[in-house]
Protein backbone atom coordinates (compact mmCIF):
# COMPACT_ATOMS: atom_id res chain seq x y z
CA UNK A 1 0.00 0.00 0.00
CA UNK A 2 2.98 2.66 0.92
CA UNK A 3 5.48 0.65 -0.91
CA UNK A 4 6.03 3.76 -3.23
CA UNK A 5 5.00 6.65 -0.79
CA UNK A 6 6.75 9.60 0.49
CA UNK A 7 7.16 10.08 4.55
CA UNK A 8 4.68 12.72 4.83
CA UNK A 9 2.01 10.66 2.90
CA UNK A 10 2.63 7.89 5.56
CA UNK A 11 2.17 10.32 8.56
CA UNK A 12 -1.28 11.69 7.10
CA UNK A 13 -2.57 8.63 6.17
CA UNK A 14 -1.68 7.41 10.14
CA UNK A 15 -3.32 10.64 11.65
CA UNK A 16 -6.38 9.77 9.47
CA UNK A 17 -6.86 6.82 11.41
CA UNK A 18 -10.82 6.22 12.61
CA UNK A 19 -11.63 6.22 16.89
CA UNK A 20 -10.34 8.56 19.88
CA UNK A 21 -7.42 6.27 20.55
CA UNK A 22 -4.70 4.26 18.38
CA UNK A 23 -2.90 1.85 19.54
CA UNK A 24 0.51 1.25 18.84
CA UNK A 25 -0.34 -2.24 17.08
CA UNK A 26 -2.68 -0.04 14.37
CA UNK A 27 0.59 2.31 14.15
CA UNK A 28 2.63 -0.80 13.24
CA UNK A 29 0.42 -1.94 10.65
CA UNK A 30 0.42 1.31 8.90
CA UNK A 31 3.71 1.37 9.05
CA UNK A 32 4.41 -1.68 7.32
CA UNK A 33 7.86 -2.39 5.90
CA UNK A 34 9.31 0.84 6.86
CA UNK A 35 8.22 0.55 10.28
CA UNK A 36 11.77 0.93 11.99
CA UNK A 37 12.62 4.18 10.04
CA UNK A 38 9.16 5.50 10.31
CA UNK A 39 9.33 4.47 14.24
CA UNK A 40 11.96 5.94 14.33
CA UNK A 41 10.66 9.60 12.91
CA UNK A 42 7.14 8.90 14.91
CA UNK A 43 8.91 8.27 18.00
CA UNK A 44 11.10 11.74 17.62
CA UNK A 45 7.72 13.54 16.55
CA UNK A 46 5.86 14.53 20.23
CA UNK A 47 9.31 15.97 20.95
CA UNK A 48 9.75 18.49 18.09
CA UNK A 49 7.08 20.16 20.63
CA UNK A 50 7.39 21.66 23.80
CA UNK A 51 6.26 18.38 25.64
CA UNK A 52 5.30 17.97 29.57
CA UNK A 53 7.26 14.49 31.60
CA UNK A 54 6.63 11.29 30.95
CA UNK A 55 6.35 11.82 27.35
CA UNK A 56 9.98 12.60 26.76
CA UNK A 57 10.74 9.26 29.20
CA UNK A 58 8.26 6.81 27.43
CA UNK A 59 9.51 8.11 23.81
CA UNK A 60 13.21 7.65 24.44
CA UNK A 61 12.18 4.19 26.20
CA UNK A 62 10.59 3.52 22.96
CA UNK A 63 13.40 4.69 20.96
CA UNK A 64 16.11 2.89 22.82
CA UNK A 65 14.21 -0.49 22.34
CA UNK A 66 13.87 0.15 18.74
CA UNK A 67 17.54 1.61 18.25
CA UNK A 68 19.00 -1.78 20.34
CA UNK A 69 16.77 -4.13 17.38
CA UNK A 70 18.17 -2.14 15.03
CA UNK A 71 22.39 -2.36 16.06
CA UNK A 72 21.68 -6.29 16.94
CA UNK A 73 20.65 -6.70 12.81
CA UNK A 74 16.93 -7.23 13.44
CA UNK A 75 14.96 -6.98 10.06
CA UNK A 76 11.67 -5.95 11.82
CA UNK A 77 10.88 -4.44 14.99
CA UNK A 78 9.98 -6.69 17.65
CA UNK A 79 7.57 -5.49 20.39
CA UNK A 80 5.89 -6.28 23.45
CA UNK A 81 2.21 -7.74 23.55
CA UNK A 82 1.52 -5.33 26.53
CA UNK A 83 3.01 -2.44 24.41
CA UNK A 84 1.23 -3.22 21.23
CA UNK A 85 -2.02 -2.51 22.85
CA UNK A 86 -0.89 0.52 24.49
CA UNK A 87 -2.72 3.48 22.53
CA UNK A 88 -2.39 7.47 22.54
CA UNK A 89 -4.86 10.29 21.74
CA UNK A 90 -5.95 10.53 18.07
CA UNK A 91 -5.77 14.57 18.22
CA UNK A 92 -2.18 14.03 19.62
CA UNK A 93 -0.55 12.56 16.52
CA UNK A 94 -2.88 15.13 14.44
CA UNK A 95 -1.15 17.87 16.14
CA UNK A 96 2.46 16.27 15.77
CA UNK A 97 1.81 15.37 12.56
CA UNK A 98 0.03 18.69 11.54
CA UNK A 99 2.90 20.55 12.72
CA UNK A 100 5.25 18.19 10.99
CA UNK A 101 3.81 17.54 7.82
CA UNK A 102 4.94 21.13 6.34
CA UNK A 103 8.89 20.62 7.35
CA UNK A 104 9.09 16.93 5.70
CA UNK A 105 7.27 18.10 2.69
CA UNK A 106 9.99 20.84 2.26
CA UNK A 107 12.41 18.19 2.98
CA UNK A 108 11.24 15.73 0.61
CA UNK A 109 11.22 18.02 -2.30
CA UNK A 110 15.27 18.25 -2.18
CA UNK A 111 16.03 14.59 -0.49
CA UNK A 112 17.03 12.22 -2.59
CA UNK A 113 19.62 9.11 -2.33
CA UNK A 114 22.46 10.58 -1.36
CA UNK A 115 25.78 9.26 0.34
CA UNK A 116 24.20 5.61 0.47
CA UNK A 117 27.20 4.02 1.94
CA UNK A 118 25.21 4.74 5.18
CA UNK A 119 22.70 2.42 3.82
CA UNK A 120 24.62 -0.92 4.21
CA UNK A 121 24.04 -3.49 7.06
CA UNK A 122 27.22 -2.39 8.87
CA UNK A 123 26.34 1.43 9.23
CA UNK A 124 22.58 0.29 9.72
CA UNK A 125 24.01 -1.52 13.15
CA UNK A 126 26.31 1.65 13.94
CA UNK A 127 23.18 4.02 13.36
CA UNK A 128 21.20 2.06 15.94
CA UNK A 129 24.17 2.89 18.02
CA UNK A 130 23.65 6.31 17.58
CA UNK A 131 20.07 6.56 17.96
CA UNK A 132 20.58 4.70 21.45
CA UNK A 133 22.94 7.51 22.72
CA UNK A 134 20.34 10.02 21.02
CA UNK A 135 17.12 8.21 23.39
CA UNK A 136 19.19 8.06 26.47
CA UNK A 137 19.38 11.92 26.04
CA UNK A 138 15.87 12.07 25.72
CA UNK A 139 15.91 10.50 29.15
CA UNK A 140 17.62 13.32 30.50
CA UNK A 141 16.59 16.36 28.56
CA UNK A 142 15.73 19.53 30.63
CA UNK A 143 11.59 19.45 30.98
CA UNK A 144 9.14 20.81 28.25
CA UNK A 145 11.43 22.77 26.08
CA UNK A 146 14.97 20.82 26.40
CA UNK A 147 13.55 18.16 24.07
CA UNK A 148 13.21 19.32 20.94
CA UNK A 149 16.50 19.39 19.99
CA UNK A 150 16.97 15.80 20.70
CA UNK A 151 13.51 15.18 19.09
CA UNK A 152 14.45 16.80 15.34
CA UNK A 153 17.68 15.13 15.61
CA UNK A 154 15.53 11.66 15.72
CA UNK A 155 12.96 13.18 12.89
CA UNK A 156 16.11 14.14 10.53
CA UNK A 157 17.74 10.73 11.09
CA UNK A 158 14.27 8.69 10.69
CA UNK A 159 13.59 10.82 7.67
CA UNK A 160 17.45 9.95 6.09
CA UNK A 161 17.02 6.32 6.49
CA UNK A 162 13.39 6.54 4.89
CA UNK A 163 14.59 8.53 2.08
CA UNK A 164 18.54 6.55 1.67
CA UNK A 165 19.59 10.50 2.10
CA UNK A 166 22.75 10.74 4.39
CA UNK A 167 23.00 14.29 4.37
CA UNK A 168 19.92 14.47 6.16
CA UNK A 169 21.16 12.19 8.62
CA UNK A 170 24.24 13.70 8.93
CA UNK A 171 22.01 17.11 9.43
CA UNK A 172 20.36 15.26 12.32
CA UNK A 173 23.18 14.42 14.00
CA UNK A 174 24.85 17.48 14.11
CA UNK A 175 21.14 18.78 15.74
CA UNK A 176 21.44 15.49 18.05
CA UNK A 177 24.95 16.50 19.30
CA UNK A 178 23.68 20.13 20.66
CA UNK A 179 20.26 18.44 22.03
CA UNK A 180 23.17 15.63 23.84
CA UNK A 181 25.19 18.96 25.19
CA UNK A 182 21.84 20.33 26.77
CA UNK A 183 20.71 17.25 28.29
CA UNK A 184 24.42 16.72 29.76
CA UNK A 185 24.62 20.26 30.92
CA UNK A 186 20.91 19.66 32.50
CA UNK A 187 22.37 16.55 34.31
CA UNK A 188 25.15 18.05 35.40
CA UNK A 189 23.36 21.41 36.36
CA UNK A 190 21.12 18.85 38.84
CA UNK A 191 24.56 16.99 40.05
CA UNK A 192 25.76 20.27 41.19
CA UNK A 193 22.81 21.64 42.60
CA UNK A 194 22.43 18.12 45.03
CA UNK A 195 26.34 18.69 45.78
CA UNK A 196 25.59 22.04 47.19
CA UNK A 197 23.15 20.51 49.74
CA UNK A 198 25.60 18.25 51.38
Amino acid sequence: MFSNARTSQILLALASQPGERLTVRQIMTVLQDRAFALLIVLLGLPNCLPMPPPIPLVCGLLLALVAIQITFGREAPWLPRQLLNRSVARTDVERAVGRAIPVFRRLERISRPRMTFLDTPISMRLMGAVILILALGLLFAPPFVGQIPLGLAVCLVGLGLVERDGLVIIGGLIIGSIGLTLSLGFVYAIFAGIETLF
